[in-house]
């Protein structure tokens, strides 16, 4: 396939920069790669769409309606990222290689990341920022599961991981360098990577320092959730207001 046909794929959802195989995710390199160089064969060129203009090497996506996807106007998406039916997109964006799956909400000012793959059945709240990754080539992108819920300003980047059904309180910070705590054992159960049906919040614990003692950042499970167990607002809400967040 040319460039241009593995990007055409990615836009149609045909093919995705990763995949899930069993438990594992699987990055398509040649498609990431194919992205690169996409950004090397064009050329910074303006593009008008109604009354507004821009000037990018990228062209932007259209036909929405054919795609059963809502798009408020102030939101934007790449060519060659893909929208599954019933996404709604709030003032928004999602950059190319991205992977939305269905029904899912982009919320205001929600930015969705080169490559980064969301489920289906996500809610991405205001001001979510869901890191995107070109290079190095064997980086991995974000992946959010299924039915996970990201609060506001959450920063989820660096190829972090987010299973099916989780919550994330609003303001978490989740990369490869910050560690999952259990808060019910106090036991360190990854970097990066939250669980599947687990409910989240920004934390701190203390590190010793020649000048003091400091909190660093952490991500803290604070309850487990059945698998499968529906997400109900107002129980979430209680449960993150006792901790001082919400979604």
């Amino acid at each position: 396939m040319t460039t241009e046909e593995i990007i055409d794929a990615l836009d149609r959802g045909e093919r995705r920069v990763a995949a899930k195989q069993g438990d594992e995710w699987i990055v398509d390199e040649e498609a990431k790669q194919a992205i690169l160089d996409f950004f090397q064969l064009r050329r910074i060129e303006p593009i008008e769409l109604g009354p507004f203009e821009y000037r990018d090497k990228i062209p932007l996506k259209h036909d929405y309606e054919k795609a059963g996807v809502r798009v408020v106007p102030g939101a934007s998406a790449r060519w060659g990222s893909y929208l599954a039916p019933g996404v709604v997109m709030m003032p928004s964006y999602v950059n190319i290689g991205a992977h939305v799956g269905a029904d899912t909400m982009v919320d205001t000012w929600a930015t969705v990341g080169s490559c980064a793959q969301i489920g289906e059945r996500v809610h991405l709240s205001g001001g979510v920022g869901i890191g995107g990754v070109l290079e190095p080539p064997q980086a991995a992108p974000v992946i959010v599961g299924d039915e996970v819920t990201i609060g506001s300003r959450c920063m989820v980047t660096q190829g972090a991981r987010v299973g099916d059904g989780s919550v994330l309180g609003e303001g978490v910070i989740l990369n490869p360098g910050i560690p999952v705590i259990d808060a019910q054992t106090g036991e360190e159960v990854s970097r990066g990577v939250v669980p599947p049906w687990c409910i989240v919040v920004q934390a701190t614990r203390p590190r010793q320092f020649p000048g003091g003692e400091f909190g660093l950042p952490c991500a803290l499970i604070i309850r487990r959730l059945n698998e499968g167990e529906r997400h109900d607002k107002a129980k979430l809400n209680d449960i993150l207001r006792e901790h001082g967040v919400g979604t």
